[in-house]
């Protein structure tokens, strides 16, 4: 039996303590809980908030809504000039300024007129000389012509002979000729006065028309010629005078946009000095050509009513109107065109809606400029993002950039 007992007790397994074997099961479950609770917690914490440029959409008031083009020019005068003289000499007087209104030919400055006014009166002496001249050559020919007679009397009753008579018609018609050069002389000599009398107006300088003087360019002492001499130390006029009746605005308009204006549409005008003040206009034409180089065409726009607010080269901003009845067509909002992306064909843009990223597509319309119409999709005063990175899509949770 206590063999059969010690056998029995060799097959016998032993195991490993129990208590051992339950700190290390604790520890694993431990770490898996603790691992959940992390995960959890992580997936819990919010993700970081991407930086981005946002935009306003505007709304476009009653204006915008019937404006078909916007552009921007510069004030000009059709009517304007540099008076100078019509030849090089001295100026001795100077009677304008700056800002002064003058009248057509107001007088404006003098030039020195000494050498002229010597010329003038050599003229004159020349005049008064032919003129006596003719008168004796008359005399002498009334004279000749009275001797013809008595010769002609003479020979009828036989007391003279031909060739007195002949002799006596020969003078007189010399002295005729004579006469008939002298006169001629005269008219030469009162050809020439009139020349130096001329010469003594050109010094003075008159105003071409009525306008306001811009600029004053020459002082007394100062040379003055109509063209450029003297290695840039002779001045080329006396100032420059501009018609204030004469003022319209110039507009280079893109070529692809031209299709948008013509005569006698209605233009809302605004100075950049003034940019509260609306300028009703009207254009007046369409320069017939184009620059080729920057693709653009002349427009010639009118002020309805001049004002003394606007001054030549002044900048201004003009939009040029829709017709009457078509300013629901013009409805929406404007937003830049960077803030617009396309996929497969349509536009969509990201909306900032508590610092959230929301896609909507829209419905746009090309304008000119750096912005585009929405006419649906974006409400007015909403936020865009403008130069959104590919990488940013729907729902992403964002921040706006500090300017």
């Amino acid at each position: 039996m206590k063999m059969e007992t010690s056998k029995l007790e060799q097959l016998k397994i032993e195991r490993e303590p129990e208590a051992a074997s339950r700190p290390l099961g604790r520890v694993v479950l431990l770490v898996v809980a603790l691992l959940g609770i992390v995960a959890v917690l992580w997936s819990l914490m919010p993700t970081p908030a991407i930086e981005v440029q946002v935009a306003l959409a505007r709304e476009i008031s009653d204006q915008a809504a019937s404006t078909v083009l916007n552009a921007s020019g510069y004030v000009t005068a059709r009517r304007q000039a540099t008076v100078s003289s019509k030849f090089t000499g001295k100026v001795v007087e100077v009677l304008i300024e700056e800002g002064a209104k003058v009248e057509k030919d107001q007088v404006l400055a003098r030039l020195d007129d000494a050498n002229v006014r010597t010329s003038y009166a050599l003229a004159e002496a020349q005049l008064g000389s032919a003129e006596a001249s003719r008168r004796e050559t008359a005399a002498l020919l009334e004279e000749a012509r009275s001797n013809f007679s008595r010769s002609q009397r003479l020979v009828k009753r036989g007391l003279d002979s031909e060739a007195e008579l002949d002799r006596t018609r020969a003078v007189a018609e010399s002295l005729a000729a004579q006469l008939e050069r002298k006169q001629a002389d005269i008219r030469v000599a009162e050809r020439q006065l009139d020349i130096y009398r001329q010469q003594l107006e050109d010094t003075i300088i008159r105003a071409p028309f009525a306008g306001v003087v811009v600029a004053k360019n020459a002082q007394p002492g100062e040379m003055i010629s109509p063209i450029s001499a003297g290695g840039g130390f002779t001045r080329t006029g006396i100032g420059t005078i501009v018609d204030m009746s004469s003022l319209e605005i110039e507009i280079d308009v893109n070529e692809a946009y031209i299709k948008r204006v013509m005569p006698g549409q209605k233009v809302v005008a605004t100075l950049d000095a003034y940019p509260d003040w609306q300028i009703p206009c009207h254009v007046i034409a369409i320069i017939p050509t184009a620059d080729r180089q920057r693709a653009t065409v002349g427009v010639r726009v009118g002020f309805d009513q001049l004002d003394s607010r606007t001054l030549p080269d002044m900048g201004v901003k003009v939009a040029f109107q829709h017709e009457a009845g078509t300013a629901t067509d013009r409805a929406g909002v404007l937003i830049p065109q960077s803030a617009v992306r396309r996929t497969g064909g349509k536009d969509f843009v990201l909306v900032v809606v508590d610092n959230v990223v929301e896609r909507r597509a829209v419905a746009t319309t090309e304008e000119p400029g750096l912005e585009v119409r929405v006419t649906a999709g974006v409400s007015g005063g909403e936020k865009v993002i403008v130069n959104a990175p590919s990488t940013l899509q729907d729902g992403a949770r964002v921040k706006e950039a500090i300017k």
